[in-house]
């Protein structure tokens, strides 16, 4: 098997239901899915499709409702809050639509946050290359646009050198040429280090750029495409 086709998550039944009033949510239904290391893979959806739902069990944020999900060697379902936190701390890199950043701190400092608590991290400083910031290590976030903020944000995530990066609408915030640039440096990790790329996102044209599409509608799996040839963020039609 090459690597490519290592099996890295390995969701199987996976439901998620929320109680809402006399009513039951059913955010997932019964969700079977591999992903493999190596891959760029776009979670498509409309709103309320079950695609965070989804990746915040990916992520070890949330726990189904029933079915199990397996990350490698790692059962995660029935895992302890304790276990949890620290496959989040020691696997997977998070990046949300909106940033996150310590305001009083540098672009340098705020990816030194996880750097100083990691086991086998990068430098910050090669952090923020990889994201093309390097001459904006000093800067502090007020003084960043919302692209280099969502750089920063990249560069904090992938400084621990996660296993994967869940990537929950990291363009939902910024104009389309910002967000291109916020692209091309998720695709670049994946290039260069490896790393298993998953992005949820409502908007179809970022499909493009992905080795797999998962389409998901109404908590269920409606589609799975493979894209024989992948563009590049630049190559996207909005």
């Amino acid at each position: 098997m090459s690597d490519t086709q290592r099996t890295v998550f390995q969701a199987l039944e996976l439901t998620k239901t929320y109680p809402m009033g006399d009513v039951l949510v059913h955010a997932l239904r019964g969700v079977d899915l591999e992903l493999y290391a190596g891959e760029f893979v776009v979670i498509l959806g409309a709103s309320g499709s079950g695609k965070s739902t989804l990746l915040n069990i990916l992520g070890g944020l949330d726990v189904p409702s029933s079915g199990s999900v397996r990350f490698e060697d790692h059962e995660l379902t029935g895992a302890s809050e304790t276990q949890l936190t620290q496959y989040r701390r020691e696997h997977v890199g998070f990046v949300f639509q909106f940033y996150n950043l310590v305001a009083g701190l540098t672009a340098l400092e705020n990816v030194r946050l996880v750097t100083d608590i990691a086991e086998n991290p990068m430098t910050p400083e090669e952090a923020l290359d990889l994201v093309g910031l390097s001459n904006r290590q000093s800067f502090y976030p007020a003084q960043l646009s919302g692209g280099e903020q969502q750089r920063v944000a990249i560069a904090r995530a992938i400084s621990k050198r996660p296993d994967v990066l869940l990537c929950d609408e990291p363009t939902g915030a910024l104009d389309v040429k910002t967000g291109a640039i916020v692209l091309e440096a998720i695709a670049r990790i994946n290039r260069d280090l490896g790393t298993l790329v998953v992005v949820i996102t409502h908007n179809a044209a970022i499909s493009a750029m992905a080795n797999r599409v998962v389409y998901l509608s109404d908590g269920q799996i409606a589609q799975i495409k493979i894209n024989s040839q992948v563009a590049r963020a630049s190559e996207l039609v909005w």
